[in-house]
């Protein structure tokens, strides 16, 4: 089941169309990309699935009815923008977000004791906020993001002053909220962390939404149909045989291998079998793997415009 359908969302601003008709289904317990360039209208649809603007038409459905002000109470969000309060302590601050969100005192306070030590930040509690780092002060937000358990979880740019070591903490972490039985709207440019932790996404660019799917159904529909051949032998007698026949261009070896690569393509009709049965004879295959294109390689070309005709996978 679904947690949250935007249905034919417009929303203009003076001189500006900010989403165009866009439409989005959020399958219950996955992790969604949300992606396109600065400017698509990404934070625009956030913006709106929060109540903290309305669309000029369309409508938000939450577990398949329409949604009201109470759902966003179960609904935790990570702007891109921060918006911690700079002269207030950290502890306190953490507790009067935590509160704003519905627990009591004595429940925050247990539940920020937790994430605190968890994080390994004790030692924040009575700093001032404009003390932190601007990574220190997003694991803060994260806290208060989902300290009352939210179903629903929004992230815009969560990796945003992290190096890696901590975004792959925040990794980890969005996918134990999944794990959980949250359901996440992951908003980044981040292809690799994109392929990492998303099930689906939906590519926004020019305020409409031009590609959605499931990541994997999405990066094979877009492949062409080349093999990666990892090889011990002469490649002049490889050659020899494939010229003409098929398109090969010679790829970059491993470092320190003493393998040669190269990727093949294949006609539209043309089996990888096929063209194993032909070089099994005339080198050593080490590798024969497909080459699929990777979501940055898609996001280019569909930003591009290069992308076939049909943008529903």
């Amino acid at each position: 089941m679904n947690i949250l359908s935007a249905e034919n969302i417009v929303k203009q601003y003076t001189g500006h169309l900010a989403l165009d008709d866009v439409s989005v289904t959020i399958p219950r317990g996955s992790v969604y990309g949300l992606l396109g360039p600065n400017g698509a209208g990404k934070t625009t649809l956030i913006r709106i699935i929060n109540r903290i603007t309305a669309p000029d038409s369309g409508q938000l459905l939450f577990d398949g009815r329409p949604m009201v002000a109470e759902d966003v109470l179960r609904i935790g969000y990570l702007p891109e923008e921060r918006g911690l309060y700079k002269k207030m302590k950290v502890g306190e601050q953490a507790l009067y977000l935590s509160r704003l969100k519905g627990l009591s005192r004595a429940d925050a306070m247990g539940e920020l004791k937790k994430w605190f030590r968890k994080f390994e930040i004790q030692g924040w509690w009575d700093k001032k906020v404009e003390e932190l780092s601007k990574g220190m002060a997003q694991k803060i937000q994260f806290i208060v993001t989902v300290i009352h358990k939210p179903e629903l979880l929004i992230f815009d740019e969560p990796f945003s002053g992290f190096d890696p070591i901590n975004a792959q903490i925040l990794k980890d972490e969005i996918l134990e909220r999944r794990a959980d039985g949250a359901t996440i709207i992951f908003s980044t440019h981040n292809m690799a962390s994109v392929e990492e932790i998303c099930d689906h996404i939906s590519l926004i660019h020019k305020s409409r939404n031009i590609l959605t799917g499931r990541v994997d159904d999405i990066r094979r529909s877009y492949g062409t149909n080349s093999y990666r051949l990892d090889f011990a032998g002469d490649p002049a007698r490889l050659n020899e045989a494939l010229a003409g026949r098929y398109s090969v261009e010679y790829a970059q070896a491993a470092p320190g291998s003493h393998l040669q690569s190269v990727v093949i393509t294949l006609g539209v009709d043309e089996k990888p079998r096929e063209i194993l049965s032909e070089v099994n004879s005339l080198v050593d295959i080490h590798n024969f793997s497909e080459q699929i294109p990777s979501m940055n390689d898609i996001f280019i070309s569909a930003v591009e415009g290069k992308l076939p005709a049909g943008n529903n996978i």
